[in-house]
């Protein structure tokens, strides 16, 4: 009997490569995006809310994408500021007060990222809860002619898939069972292209609208993302990217909640530190203080 077992495998990929970004990245001015270090005198020329990072390597700032990843902007500003409750791992008490000051970055990687954020240092530890992503957005009605992968992979996610998983992959459908065994087989969603969503709509009987979702936001590079362990499973920790050509096979899979608008050289600083076991800095790169500026 045909399963659907390896549908989820490779539908995902597809879903993350091809998928486009749904929100606008800010735009930057060139002198934006590097510093000398110091962050001190530096005025964003951009409304908005800002995160102002001070290590023992230097300064940058991070723009915070507030509009785009609302609830992970108001859990970092709220860890920042010491305004947002969390448990102390050191006595398992709930504390208030500001959580990245004197935290280190943990884990770096030359050309992929720094990472922080950890109470513990050893990339286990956390704020004492978890919240779910926000890496994609209600897109817009399945309609039409499927001209592309992108619209055949959505069809599929959103239309086939639910309906294949009700029989356990074995449709009763003649036409329908014999395109969900070749897409499987060819790992690919090129049999659904040059037909209509209608098509499987009425083949499936569903009758009301159906929608598909659009990537908040890409992993690009510069941009500061949630660290996780899996889905829905964001804390404290963020990483951000220093791989020039951004990081695409992680786009949908962590939160991008903004990006570096002034010092990248200190970023780059700290991604070129010597490193021992786990990726861990032989000396420890301090995050001195965070603090939360809007500018108006």
């Amino acid at each position: 009997m045909y399963t659907l077992k390896t549908a989820p495998i490779f539908l995902p990929i597809l879903v993350l490569t091809i998928f486009s970004c749904g929100g606008k990245t800010p735009q930057l001015k060139p002198d934006e995006q590097n510093g000398d270090n110091s962050a001190e005198n530096y005025v964003p020329q951009e409304k908005g809310l800002y995160a102002f990072f001070t290590t023992s390597k230097g300064d940058f700032v991070v723009k915070l994408f507030e509009t785009l990843t609302p609830k992970t902007v108001e859990n970092f500003v709220g860890l920042a500021t010491g305004e947002k409750q969390w448990i102390d791992p050191v006595n398992n008490q709930p504390v208030k007060r500001p959580f990245y000051n004197g935290l280190t970055f943990h884990r770096v990687i030359k050309d992929f990222m720094i990472q922080g954020g950890d109470p513990l240092g050893d990339g286990t530890g956390g704020p004492g809860y978890k919240f779910e992503d926000e890496t994609y957005k209600k897109g817009p009605e399945l309609k039409g002619r499927i001209n592309d992968q992108k619209t055949a992979i959505q069809v599929w996610n959103f239309i086939i898939v639910p309906y294949a998983k009700q029989y356990n992959g074995d449709v009763p459908d003649k036409d329908l069972k014999r395109i969900i065994d070749a897409a499987v087989k060819n790992q690919s969603v090129d049999e659904l292209i040059g037909k209509t969503v209608e098509y499987f709509k009425k083949k499936i009987g569903i009758t009301q609208p159906v929608y598909g979702l659009e990537l908040v936001h890409t992993v690009d590079y510069g941009t500061i993302c949630m660290a996780n362990a899996g889905p829905n499973t964001n804390g404290s920790q963020f990483f951000i990217v220093t791989k020039r050509e951004g990081c695409s096979w992680l786009n949908g899979k962590h939160t991008v909640f903004g990006k570096v608008v002034h010092g990248m050289d200190t970023v780059h600083k700290i991604e070129n530190v010597p490193t021992g076991p786990g990726d861990k800095p032989l000396t420890d790169v301090v995050i001195l203080r965070v603090e939360i500026q809007r500018i108006k």
